[in-house]
Order: C-alpha cells, then structure tokens, then sequence
C-alpha cells in the first residue's frame, strides 16, 4: 500500500494501519517482524500505540515487509481533507472491535467469529454437549474464537465469498422442453455450483381420466450442489426459485418429491410435507440365477 500522508500526521492510526497491512498480507506479528528484521516486541508496541514516535525507518521497514511501500508529499492548504481514500486501501479488519479476557486485540490476519454455542467454538469439537442447556456446559466458552490452520480459514472465506456472490437463473432454450424446469446455480465468472431439475405430469393420467384436464404437478427430480458449497442455503434458493416460478404458471396445483435420509430434512426446511397418502416406494429386479425376485 503507498500512503500519501506521512506517518508522524497525527490524523493517521499507524498501528491500525500495520494491522490492516498484516491481514492483506496473510501475516502474524511474528512473521511481519521477522521479514523486516524486527523484534516482535516492536510490531506489538507499535500496533497497540504504546510506541508514541516509531522511527520513520522502523515503519518503513515494516510497510515494505507487508507488500505496502511510503511516500511523502506535499499537502495542500491547511483545512483541506488530505486523506482521500485510495484503490489500494486494504480495509479495515473486521473483528478489530472484539477482544479477549485479557482486554488484548485478535490476531488480525486471521478471520475471529463470536461464539454464541458449542458449535461455533472449534475447540468443543470433541465434546458431547451439543444439546444441554447453557447452565449444563461442563466448561466456559469463550466470547469470540478462530482457527490457526490457514488451510480452514481459507476454506471459510471461499465459502462465504461464494454465499454472496452465487446466482440462482432458469435455464430456458431448445434443450429444455416445455414441461421441464431447470434452474442453475452460478458464480459471477460462470461456473456452475448448482442445479435443479424437475418436469411436469398430470395426475389424471394414473387413473386413465381426461386427457383434457389442465391441472399438472411439477415432480423434483433432483437438487445437487458441489460438496464444497454445501450448507450455504444454495439448494434452497433453488426450490424456491422453483417455487416462486410455477406459482406464477397456471395450472401447476402442487410440487412432489421422493426423497430418504438428508433429503427428507432438507425438503421440510424448504416448506415440504410428507405425504402419508401416496404409496410408498417400490422396485423390480431382473432375475439374477434364473428366479426372479419380487419386492413390494
């Protein structure tokens, strides 16, 4: 990062500014000291503001040591705003406000959650009080945590990167028939997460009624989303996509699906019921030794 201010403008958060370096930089204190030749101790003091007057050459050591570089300019007339925010700003860290018991700042270059249950708090992964109440925990949980494998941390960042920016479209065109639906999830560049497929039937025609007869039902033939993208509620911006759509079709009076396991759990969130009325699931089998094998 190039700041037009120098460092000694009392208008500038130096150590703010080291923090935010650090995370652009994927750097712990330790590492930053260590490529500008530094001791840890002087990065710490610095970022906490207990060094009041850092030496010029200490910050700029430790600037360039983070990918950053300093210039000075001349600024203009006194009363003008000189800090024009620049493309190169890296952003504040995001947790900066949260601090642990000891009142000390968060690692700013990893990525700090608050802990509101067990299940935020990587450190009960081994524990089996999921479900007891709070006053039941057999140990405290912190107030926020994070993850000091970089592999995970960036794994979550993918993760949530591709939360917010996937796109749910219908696919329309020769190659999907008229009684068909099929949406897809995408990211900006294109690349396909998601998709849905389902089609439309009547449901005289099990019983041999009218051919006539308007009223279709749109059948789920299936939902799949990347493994990797899983559990971001990418499939259920999917069938409700699928939803929205055939409410506003004429005729459509319902959506059924046959599903077992995590699919079952899965459909009840997106608004399904299960159908007590309809036959359960059956199969035929080819004869394998000469005797066929029936099952019902």
């Amino acid at each position: 990062m190039t700041d037009p201010t120098p460092p000694t403008d009392p208008g500038i958060n130096l150590g703010d500014l080291l923090r935010r370096l650090r995370r652009r930089a994927d750097l712990s204190q330790r590492e930053l000291a260590g490529r500008a030749g530094l001791p840890q101790a002087a990065v710490a003091r610095i970022e906490s503001g207990r060094a009041s007057n850092p030496r010029y050459r200490t910050v700029e050591r430790l600037v360039r040591a983070a990918g950053g570089g300093m210039r000075v300019e001349l600024g203009p007339a006194p009363g003008t705003d000189t800090r024009a925010a620049t493309s190169t700003d890296p952003g504040p860290v995001p947790h900066d406000d949260l601090r642990d018991q000891a009142g000390r700042r968060y690692p700013a270059h990893l990525d700090v959650w608050e802990v509101r249950e067990p299940r935020d708090w990587p450190g009960a992964w081994w524990a089996e009080w999921y479900t007891l109440p709070p006053r039941l925990w057999p140990l405290p949980v912190p107030s926020a945590t994070y993850r000091l494998n970089r592999d995970y941390r960036d794994e979550r960042r993918d993760r949530e990167r591709v939360r917010r920016s996937v796109t749910v479209r219908r696919v329309t065109g020769p190659t999907v028939p008229p009684t068909a639906w099929r949406f897809a999830a995408e990211l900006p560049g294109g690349e396909l997460i998601g998709e849905l497929r389902a089609h439309d039937e009547s449901p005289h025609l099990r019983w041999g009624d009218s051919l006539l007869c308007e009223e279709r039902e749109t059948v789920l033939d299936g939902v799949l989303v990347v493994a990797a993208y899983r559990r971001l509620g990418i499939g259920r911006r999917l069938v409700e996509a699928l939803v929205a759509a055939i409410t506003e079709s004429r005729g459509v009076v319902c959506v059924r699906a046959l599903t077992e396991l995590a699919g079952i759990d899965f459909l009840r969130a997106c608004g399904f019921e299960t159908e007590w009325s309809r036959p359960a699931a059956m199969r035929f089998d080819q004869a394998v030794s000469g005797v066929r094998q029936r099952r019902w």
